[in-house]
C-alpha cells in the first residue's frame, strides 16, 4: 500500500512538471513570437549538365541568402549541408561551413558549387522532359534543399540544445545552361535566372520531435 501511494505520488510530480514545462516552453516561444528564417536563391548557373547512359555530368552553382528577421534570438548554425535535385531526384550535395547568425542579420552563402557526375534513373516522362529542356537550353525542376542542424539563443538567457529544422526547400528551379567558353546562355534572355524564395517552414520547431509526435 505505501509503495503504490509512492508511486502514485513520483507519477504525478513526473506529469506535473513535463505540464509545467511544456506550457511554460509555449509560453515563452509566445512572448518571443520567432519568424522563420527568410532563404532565398539569388543567382543559379548551369554550366555543364549532360546526361550519358543514365550518368548526370553536371556544373551546378547556387548563391543563397539567409535572414534572421528576428530582433532577439541568435542562430548558431552546427551543421548545414546543400543538397541538389533534379526532378525529384537527388545527384549531389556539398557540406558548408558551420557559423552564427546574429539578430536582424543576412548571410550569404555561396557560391556553392555542386560537380561532378552521378547516376540517376529518370522515367520515360522524365527522359522525355530532358531531351526537350536540351533543345530549349532551359532545364527545369532543379531544386536546392538545406539541412540544418542549429541551436537557438531565445533573448539573453535561454538557448536550445541542437535539433534539426524542417528541411528548407528551394525548388522548381528553371536555370538555362550557359556555355563556360563564351560565358553566354544558349537561351533566349527571358529564361534568365529569377530571385527565388525558399520554404523554410516552422524553422525553430525540431522536425524529428514532429515525426516521432506522429
Amino acid at each position: 500500500m505505501c509503495f503504490r501511494h509512492w508511486f502514485l505520488c513520483l507519477y504525478c510530480t513526473i506529469y506535473t512538471l513535463i505540464f509545467l514545462l511544456i506550457t511554460t516552453s509555449i509560453i515563452f516561444l509566445i512572448v518571443i513570437s520567432p519568424s522563420s528564417v527568410k532563404f532565398h536563391i539569388t543567382d543559379a548557373t548551369l554550366t555543364e549538365f549532360n546526361l550519358t547512359n543514365n550518368n548526370l555530368y553536371y556544373n551546378f552553382k547556387v548563391n543563397i541568402t539567409a535572414r534572421n528577421p528576428n530582433n532577439n534570438i541568435i542562430v548558431y548554425y552546427r551543421r548545414i549541408t546543400a543538397i541538389a535535385w533534379y526532378k525529384d531526384n537527388e545527384f549531389s550535395y556539398v557540406s558548408l561551413a558551420p557559423f552564427d547568425q546574429g539578430h536582424k542579420n543576412t548571410t550569404y552563402l555561396g557560391p556553392i558549387e555542386f560537380k561532378g557526375n552521378r547516376v540517376i534513373n529518370l522515367g520515360r516522362k522524365q527522359l522525355d522532359e530532358y531531351s526537350e529542356e536540351t533543345r530549349l537550353g532551359v532545364y527545369n525542376d532543379l531544386a536546392v534543399d538545406l539541412d540544418v542542424r542549429i541551436r537557438a539563443k531565445f533573448g539573453s538567457f535561454f538557448k536550445s540544445g541542437r535539433f534539426n529544422p524542417p528541411v528548407v526547400q528551394c525548388r522548381r528551379l528553371s536555370i538555362p545552361l550557359v556555355s563556360s567558353s563564351k560565358g553566354n546562355s544558349s537561351s533566349p534572355s527571358i529564361f534568365s535566372f529569377r530571385v527565388r524564395r525558399c520554404s523554410s517552414g516552422s524553422f525553430f520547431t525540431d522536425r524529428d520531435a514532429d515525426a516521432a509526435a506522429a
